[in-house]
C-alpha cells in the first residue's frame, strides 16, 4: 500500500500538467466557438469571426500536447474537445426552452438568439477542429521524426498551416453558407487562415517553446 502511495505522489505533477493543458485547450476551444456568432466588419469587409482570437491558442495547446505527451494522447484530448462541445450545445439548448419570468423576457430572447445559432457553429466547429486538429498533431509528430526531433518551430508552424485549411474552410463554409455572401465566406477563409498563421508565427510560437522546454524540464 505505501509503495502504491509514494508512486502516486511522485507521479502526481505530471498527471497535473496534462490536465492543465487538457483543460486550457478544452476552454479556448468551448470560447471560440461562442465568440464565433460575433463577425468583424471593417470598412465594409468582413474578415473573420471573434472566436478567430483564441482558436489559435487551442492550436498551440495541441502543438504542446503531441511534442510533450505524443500523438496518442493529445488525439484523445481532442476527443475529450469534441464530448465537451456536445454538451454545450446540449445544455444550452435545453436552455433555450425553458421558461423565464416575464421582467427577464429581453434576456431570455437574447439568450435564444445566440444559442439557437450556436449548434451550427458549434458542429461547424467541431468537424473543422477534428479534422484539423488531428491533421496537425500527425503531421506535428511526423515532421518530428523526419528531423529527428529539430527545429521545434518549423513543426509547429507547419503542421498548424496544414490543420488551419481543414479547419478554417470546413468551419466557414458550414457554419455560416446561406446566412452570408459567397464573397464574404471566400474573405473570411483567407482572411482567417491568414490571421491564424500570423497569430501562430508571431505569438503561439514562442509560447510553445517556452512551454515545452519547461515540461520536459519536469520530466512529464
Amino acid at each position: 500500500m505505501s509503495e502504491k502511495i509514494i508512486y502516486s505522489q511522485v507521479d502526481m505533477p505530471s498527471n497535473m500538467n496534462l490536465v492543465v493543458i487538457a483543460g486550457l485547450l478544452n476552454t479556448m476551444y468551448l470560447i471560440a466557438n461562442i465568440m464565433a456568432v460575433k463577425l468583424i466588419n471593417i470598412h465594409g469587409l468582413t474578415f473573420f469571426d471573434a472566436g478567430t482570437l483564441t482558436f489559435p491558442i487551442a492550436y498551440m495547446l495541441g502543438d504542446v500536447l503531441t511534442e510533450v505527451w505524443g500523438f496518442k494522447v493529445a488525439r484523445k484530448v481532442i476527443f475529450l474537445s469534441f464530448i465537451c462541445n456536445i454538451l454545450l450545445v446540449l445544455f444550452t439548448s435545453i436552455g433555450v426552452f425553458l421558461p423565464s419570468p416575464e421582467y427577464a423576457q429581453e434576456t431570455a430572447a437574447a439568450y435564444a438568439h445566440i444559442f439557437t445559432y450556436v449548434p451550427r457553429i458549434v458542429f461547424a466547429s467541431l468537424l473543422g477542429f477534428l479534422c484539423g486538429e488531428l491533421a496537425n498533431s500527425w503531421a506535428m509528430e511526423r515532421i518530428k521524426i523526419a528531423t529527428r526531433g529539430k527545429h521545434l518551430w518549423m513543426r509547429a508552424l507547419l503542421s498548424s498551416m496544414l490543420g488551419y485549411i481543414f479547419d478554417t474552410v470546413l468551419f466557414v463554409i458550414i457554419a455560416f453558407a446561406g446566412t452570408a455572401p459567397w464573397g464574404d465566406l471566400a474573405s473570411m477563409i483567407l482572411f482567417q487562415y491568414i490571421a491564424k498563421v500570423l497569430l501562430e508565427g508571431l505569438a503561439a510560437t514562442p509560447f510553445i517553446y517556452l512551454l515545452v522546454a519547461y515540461f520536459k524540464s519536469k520530466k512529464v
